[in-house]
């Protein structure tokens, strides 16, 4: 049982609300969005989720979300309506509409975020989560990698090697989901990813399941070490954030990752 480790914001009257925040990184300005709880509790600490967005994206689009019919991303990547106000939203924006991550300059941005947020508002620190879509995923990713002791979990949608993963030896908890038919970045790269925290967490690696027709399949790993586990999922689709199961017309990765995220409390 971990007890919650609150930041220095905890207790403090708040300066930071619902809004876009900049910062200089590196040298450059770097925008990011925060979303809070409704009614705030400057003394209850939250979970704080990152939402990268795809190439192409902004944070302006996760937050407001685009067509889940037609390819796009419910806002925030649907998650808010799932966490019951116990999580605390920051939405980075990508240099060139990506992340290139050069010379590390995104995971710079990220501790920064996290040091900034922190300081300001009530997070329980070993509760910080990060998620996305295709090179948002890919930032995940590097987080994971570059991070594993300031992210308890992180949930990777069609990801692949984008944007580097310096260190990537420790274990972090990881979701991982792809389309067997996805035409942007192929299912290989995703399975690379997951398959680098299977060996990390130490799970026992599997013959993966494939889809069955329109149905995604979950695979839950066994053998991981205590408190990182690994599942991944395998749909029949393209390059989607919003696949939905044939016969469901709500997409599956807002209910997944919060299901994997919310187990850690």
């Amino acid at each position: 049982m971990t007890f919650a480790t609150k930041s220095a914001g905890c207790g403090k009257d708040p300066t930071m609300t619902s809004q876009s925040y900049t910062m200089t990184v590196n040298g450059k300005q770097r925008q990011y969005i925060m979303k809070l709880p409704s009614s705030y509790d400057k003394n209850r600490p939250y979970r704080l989720i990152f939402t990268w967005h795809q190439l192409g994206g902004s944070a302006t689009k996760i937050v407001n979300g685009e067509d889940p019919k037609k390819g796009g991303v419910l806002p925030y990547y649907g998650l808010p309506p799932l966490t019951n106000n116990s999580a605390i939203f920051v939405v980075p924006n990508g240099l060139n509409n990506g992340w290139g991550n050069a010379g590390g300059e995104d995971i710079t941005f990220f501790d920064n975020m996290v040091k900034t947020v922190e300081a300001d508002l009530c997070v329980d620190t070993t509760l910080r989560f990060s998620t996305g879509f295709s090179y948002g995923g890919a930032m995940s990713y590097a987080v994971a990698c570059a991070r594993p002791k300031d992210i308890r979990a992180v949930a990777v949608i069609s990801g692949s090697l984008l944007s580097g993963c310096s260190g990537g030896n420790d274990p972090v908890a990881y979701y991982g989901q792809h389309g067997t038919s996805d035409s942007v970045l192929n299912i290989s790269g995703g399975r690379s990813l997951r398959d680098k925290f299977v060996k990390n967490n130490g799970c026992t690696a599997v013959q993966e399941p494939q889809p069955e027709g329109g149905r995604s399949v979950k695979t839950v790993y066994k053998g991981c070490k205590e408190g990182y586990p690994v599942t991944w999922v395998i749909h029949n689709g393209d390059h989607n954030p919003s696949q939905v199961d044939s016969g469901s017309s709500t997409p599956f990765a807002p209910q997944n990752t919060w299901e994997f995220f919310s187990q850690f409390n």
